[in-house]
C-alpha cells in the first residue's frame, strides 16, 4: 500500500531494474528484462496515480528542451525524473530555428519509455576552428531553477552519427559528454522515467550558433492544477496503452 505522500523512490533499486548492456551511444531495448521493465513502469505510474489524486504533492517544471519534467526525487548526485514531451517537443531554447538542441549531460542518463515513441539522434563533436558549424556553449544550472547558457571558445563541427527509436517498453542510454538531439514523434506525445547520475568532472554542454550570445533563463515551476491536467493526460495514454 502507498504511503500517504505516495510510493518511496529508491534511485539504485531502480537502476538495477533499467541497468542497461554496455554499448555505444543512445540504444533502445537494451538490457532488462520485460518484467523488470514492467517493475519499474509501475514504479512510475504509481507516483503519476499519488500526484494525481493529490496523495503527494508535486509541481511540473518546464524545461529548456521544451517538456514537463517532474522532479521525483533528488539524492545527491541521483535523481529520478518524469518527463512529458507534447508532439513536435525535444528541441526548443538554444537551437537554430525550428531544430532540436544537440546537447551533452554531465550525468549519466537511463531512460524508460512510458508511452509514445522517442528518437535520439546521435552527433559526433569535431574540434575545428578553421571551418566550424557550431560554437560549444557550457550550461550551468543552478539549483534554484536558473540557467546560465555561457559561450566557449570552442569551435567543432557536428557530425551525424546514428539514430534510435524507442517506443513504449523500450529503454536507452546516454551517457556524460555524448552529444544528441532528442525529438518524439509529430502528433504523438510521449513520456519517459529518467534515472540520472551526475558524474565528476563532467559539464553541461550544447551546440550553437558560431556568433551567439550566452544568456540566462529562469525554469517555470508549474502550478498544482496544471500539473493535475498534464498527469492525468499522461496516465490515460498510458492506460490506453496497457489495454
Amino acid at each position: 500500500m502507498d504511503a500517504p505522500h505516495g510510493p518511496d523512490i529508491d534511485y539504485d533499486a531502480l537502476r538495477r531494474l533499467l541497468a542497461p548492456d554496455p554499448g555505444p551511444g543512445p540504444s533502445p531495448g537494451a538490457g532488462p528484462s520485460s518484467a523488470d521493465r514492467a517493475a519499474a513502469g509501475d514504479l512510475a505510474v504509481s507516483v503519476l496515480r499519488a500526484v494525481a489524486e493529490g496523495r503527494r504533492s508535486l509541481s511540473a517544471v518546464r524545461h529548456p528542451l521544451g517538456f514537463l519534467c517532474l522532479p521525483v526525487l533528488r539524492d545527491g548526485t541521483k535523481g529520478v525524473c518524469v518527463h512529458l514531451f507534447d508532439a513536435g517537443t525535444g528541441g526548443g531554447e538554444g537551437g537554430e530555428g525550428d531544430a532540436p538542441l544537440v546537447h551533452a549531460h554531465s550525468w549519466s542518463l537511463v531512460s524508460l519509455v512510458l508511452f509514445g515513441q522517442v528518437t535520439n539522434h546521435s552527433v559526433r563533436v569535431v574540434d575545428d576552428p578553421v571551418a566550424p558549424t557550431h560554437r560549444v556553449y557550457e550550461v550551468r544550472s543552478g539549483p534554484d531553477g536558473t540557467d546560465e547558457v555561457l559561450r566557449t571558445t570552442r569551435f567543432v563541427r557536428g557530425v551525424p552519427d546514428g539514430f534510435g527509436h524507442s517506443t513504449t517498453g523500450d529503454v536507452y542510454v546516454v551517457r556524460p559528454g555524448e552529444f544528441h538531439a532528442t525529438v518524439v514523434a509529430d502528433g504523438r506525445p510521449a513520456a519517459t522515467l529518467v534515472l540520472g547520475e551526475t558524474q565528476p568532472g563532467s559539464k553541461d554542454m550544447s551546440l550553437g550558433l558560431l556568433s551567439g550570445e550566452g544568456h540566462r533563463s529562469v525554469r517555470e515551476i508549474c502550478g498544482r492544477e496544471e500539473t493535475v491536467v498534464a498527469v492525468r493526460a499522461a496516465l490515460r495514454r498510458i492506460d490506453a496503452t496497457d489495454g
